[in-house]
């Protein structure tokens, strides 16, 4: 018996052991080092040479090790929304005060630094503006009422970054006074600091040429094959019906980054050409990933001819199947930011409230801070676009080149000859204003596609077979109206329910009711999600039955 339990017990240890014998360097805490919680969506690339990098920062800057606690939980939109509950909780469970101040200066049972991360880093600046309260429309930030209390508090989750007004104008270049220097509509920081940008992020095509036109004869250079469609130059290049099955998109409620892409397609088209762009769009798509990562792996691969992609995505894909010699405009795999349409977004960082660094004697206060002022020097500007350097000294990646846009204007007027790739971010973006249909993608994109797709491309095919002749004109002119209609909604107006068409004229007021935190507590707003999907599939099925019956005559 005893043996049993002995051999028990090694093998425990054993288990429990061997993960920590094997575990990388970096998870080994050098004596003496300040420990530091970064909540993010980047990928292990990035993770690896930031981490990297700032601890030798901070070793030469302020004469500690930093060690990186890395957290990937998901995606930007996930991690926002972990955020957001974290901190409702916090308020309802009294660790935060109604005015935001954490409890524990004198209240020991909930010390300051009881929060999970010390900065949120990377992701798109709708997601980092969501962390933030705003007081006049009691919107963002996290909510919840404390004990005792009777009503709702609010509360932001981010805080000034506390940098000098030098640093911002040294880092991102002249501005007009008393606005932050933009790039397109975008602004480079939040004015009052609760983010700052520390790299840019475009968002436009990833595209197989050996599937749209066919493989590459490597003496003549002429294609031949494929589905005998050009390289795509703009959006609407992707709702060609060639296309259909042939297009990777990732689903806007999984991602904030393809969310700020489609959003990017109605702002710069407007209303009707954007949804119907997002529409054909969808029902040409493959499939409807929930990780973004997936659609310029899938397009190199062949797996898909064309997808939506942010711009350092496509470009790796690109440069990884490019023969020695060969042209970009030669190679398996292209990326192109559409001309004028492309949006171009700041790629923030925010310090949290209350993070475990607070509580940590080793840790200095300002650890957060100084992560920040590290991602806008030189040195981390250089990683995002610098060839690997290896052991070499000097600026640049250690290992892996991130091929990202740095958001500091030095980089582009000192350093441009040393980036990998050819960048011209304030020359592309758009400068078309904000619409405000955003939240408008996560509900209506699957409710006319993603949730019905069988039946949306079957009314797409019968649509293009229409198109080709197989109807007459004024069958077709019903089959378009039919397909492209948008659905009425219920709205109360001074007591009345009034069905309003969903349009740019109604949204708002639309908006207002059904998305309200009354409508979603009531089960409102998921009985018209069902109702306006349930719409959409009656339209297609009206579509297709329109062809059917006039080729039955």
């Amino acid at each position: 018996m005893n043996l049993t339990r002995a051999i028990i017990v090694l093998s425990l240890g054993i288990v429990l052991g061997v993960p920590l014998l094997f575990r990388p360097d970096s998870a080994i805490v050098p004596p003496g080092a300040a420990t530091l919680v970064i909540v993010t969506p980047h990928n292990e690339q990035i993770r690896y040479e930031f981490g990297r990098a700032f601890n030798a920062w901070h070793q030469r800057e302020h004469g500690q090790p930093v060690v990186i606690d890395w957290r990937r939980p998901g995606g930007t939109s996930e991690i926002r929304k972990l955020l957001i509950h974290e901190y409702a909780v916090a308020i309802e469970r009294g660790k935060l005060l109604p005015d935001g101040r954490l409890l524990g200066a004198d209240d020991k049972s909930f010390p300051l630094g009881t929060m999970s991360h010390d900065l949120f880093f990377g992701g798109g600046s709708y997601e980092h503006n969501q962390m933030i309260f705003d007081p006049a429309r009691n919107r963002g930030g996290a909510k919840g009422t404390p004990p005792g209390g009777s009503a709702d508090v609010g509360l932001s989750i981010s805080v000034p970054a506390g940098l000098s007004q030098e640093l911002l104008d040294d880092a991102f270049g002249p501005h007009v006074a008393g606005e932050p220097p933009r790039v397109g509509r975008e602004p480079l920081y939040q004015p009052a600091q609760h983010w700052i940008g520390t790299a840019l992020s475009g968002f436009g095509i990833v595209f197989n040429r050996d599937a749209l036109q066919g493989t590459r004869d490597p003496v003549t250079g002429q294609r031949a094959g494929g589905l005998g469609v050009p390289d795509p130059k703009n959006w609407d290049d992707m709702t060609d019906p060639r296309l259909t099955g042939w297009v990777a998109l990732a689903d806007p409620r999984q991602s904030g980054s393809v969310t700020t892409t489609y959003n990017s397609i109605l702002d710069n088209l407007g209303w009707d050409e954007g949804w119907r762009v997002l529409r054909d769009m969808c029902a040409n798509a493959r499939y409807f990933t929930n990780n973004a990562t997936k659609v310029p792996i899938d397009v190199s691969h062949g797996e898909a001819a064309v997808g939506v992609a942010i711009d350092f995505y496509g470009r790796y894909e690109s440069q990884a199947v490019r023969q020695p010699g060969e042209l970009p405009s030669e190679s398996r795999v292209g990326y192109i930011n559409p001309p004028g349409m492309t949006y171009i977004d700041p790629d923030p960082i925010s310090l949290l409230r209350g993070g475990p660094a607070l509580a940590d004697e080793q840790t200095p206060d300002d650890i957060g801070q100084r992560f920040i002022i590290f991602c806008l020097s030189d040195e981390a500007q250089a990683l995002w676009q610098f060839p690997s350097r290896g052991e070499e000294p000097g600026l640049g990646p250690h290992e892996y080149e991130l091929r990202r846009m740095p958001v500091t204007r030095s980089m582009y007027t000192s350093h441009a000859d040393r980036f990998i790739d050819e960048l011209n971010p304030w020359g592309d973006a758009s400068s078309k204003p904000y619409a405000g249909w955003r939240s408008l993608i996560s509900e209506l994109m699957p409710a006319f596609s993603i949730a019905i797709h069988a039946e949306h491309v079957d009314a797409w095919r019968a649509l293009n077979r229409a198109r080709a002749g197989s109807v007459d004109a004024e069958t077709l002119e019903e089959m378009e109206r039919l397909y492209y209609a948008m659905p009425t909604i219920e709205v109360d107006v001074e007591g009345e329910r009034v069905p309003m068409e969903l349009s740019a004229a109604n949204y708002r007021a639309i908006r207002s009711e059904w998305m309200s935190d009354e409508a979603r507590s009531s089960g409102r707003y998921d009985r018209v999600r069902i109702e306006i999907t349930e719409f959409f599939r009656q339209q297609y099925r009206r579509v297709v039955a329109l062809e059917r019956d006039a080729g039955a005559t």
